[in-house]
């Protein structure tokens, strides 16, 4: 079902507009998102005609952009990498632990997008690895599942990798399996200021080698100087690591992985109202608690854009990422080891395309099942609409 007011309507309202005024100003891939968004499921993208196998009624349904910013996209992709992660699952219990950077930091990310969101996964995935197999805490190999976000519930900048994690890890001989204690995994204060050291120590690397770009009100970091000035209060103060209580087993853990694996800075969900006063929809204030937390929020169309287009990944960048016993083509080899060691039957193989359920809505007219009979080409529309009396043989075949 769509819905009542989607981020393409604003796109399409006014994002002709907004090109105007940001001329010169917005990246290529930023521009490629924008008609992506206000091109998907129209007569641009080519499409199909669908057919009720019963009463014959027909409709035009237009292809999708498949581009991985647009929220109308997510959900067939997530499905699919939702089938294939469920042969990764172990019979353990599994944390959620997240690395957030300070906000001096997530300014310089923001013009260093590449590099910096790259060196945010490098710094949380080798620390939570170093502490996990140090013998003072868990001493193993563990696994790791991570996923970044770069947004506030508000669509502000807040760069952030979500973490899932199994309970426990591989002995370093890899012939036991060493689980954590029940509710705690490691110590966040220790995971803290081993990521804070790992970060810095390498953000400073990159500005020595001429890697870091800076423009408009952080231009003057470029000079070696002001780059440790700005970055001498991070080093002193606590670094953000939150790690929550286990799931309550493998099926919490895939539908909480749902939430988190596709999710684009805002959804259409949340969307309440698009007029001439702005953009208004739902989002939370985490200072708040309760009822309170739910907050509304207007915004200019302008606005709304710019901070959507904040969130914009460099092509090719990987915001899901692997590690440990989850890394590797050795993947699949590890888990049956480990399984091996719990002693536990390895699930069967899934198609995970195979398993996808049809997707296209009923017919609206009976429910009937709706298959394809014609597609057309992107700038093409469809022919004139099939006669009744062919589609009433139509088998679903």
């Amino acid at each position: 079902m769509r819905a009542s007011i989607e981020v393409a309507d604003i796109f399409r309202a006014a994002g002709s507009a907004y090109r105007v005024v940001r001329a010169g100003h917005l990246s290529l891939d930023q521009l490629k998102v924008m008609s992506a968004i206000e091109t998907c499921r129209t007569a641009v993208m080519g499409g199909h005609v669908d057919a009720c196998t019963d009463c014959g009624h027909w409709r035009v349904a237009y292809n999708s952009c498949r581009n991985r910013h647009c929220p109308r996209c997510q959900g067939a992709t997530a499905r699919t990498w939702l089938a294939e992660r469920k042969a990764d699952l172990l019979p353990v219990g599994y944390f959620h632990v997240v690395f957030t950077l300070p906000a001096e930091v997530a300014d310089i990310a923001l013009q260093n997008k590449a590099a910096v969101y790259g060196l945010l996964f490098q710094a949380a995935s080798e620390t939570i690895t170093t502490i996990a197999a140090d013998p003072k805490h868990l001493g193993a190999c563990i696994g790791i599942t991570a996923v970044l976000h770069t947004w506030g519930s508000a669509m502000t900048h807040h760069p952030h990798v979500h973490m899932i994690v199994p309970g426990g890890g591989l002995s370093p001989d890899r012939r036991r399996w060493i689980s954590s204690r029940p509710a705690f995994l490691l110590p966040v204060r220790v995971l803290g200021k081993l990521f804070r050291r790992l970060f810095l120590t390498r953000l400073m690397a990159l500005h020595e080698a001429g890697r870091l770009a800076f423009y408009g009100g952080i231009a003057h970091l470029a000079d070696r100087r002001a780059f440790l000035r700005h970055l001498s209060p991070v080093r002193k103060k606590r670094w953000v690591v939150y790690a929550k209580p286990p799931f309550a087993g493998p099926e919490t853990v895939l539908a909480y992985l749902s939430r988190y694996t596709h999710r684009v800075a805002i959804s259409n969900s949340r969307l309440m109202r698009f007029d001439q006063t702005g953009v208004t929809f739902r989002y939370k204030d985490y200072r708040r608690g309760g009822a309170d937390r739910q907050q509304v929020m207007t915004l200019t169309a302008d606005e709304f854009i710019r901070r959507f287009l904040l969130h914009v990944l460099p092509k090719g960048f990987h915001r899901i990422r692997h590690y440990g016993l989850l890394a590797g083509a050795t993947r699949k080899v590890v888990l049956n080891h480990v399984r091996q060691l719990l002693g536990v039957v390895p699930p069967a193989m899934i198609d995970a395309h195979a398993e996808q359920e049809d997707v296209r809505p009923p017919c609206p007219c009976c429910g009937g099942h709706m298959v394809i009979v014609e597609t057309f080409e992107r700038q093409r529309q469809p022919r004139a609409p099939p006669t009744p009396a062919p589609l009433s043989g139509i088998s679903a075949s």
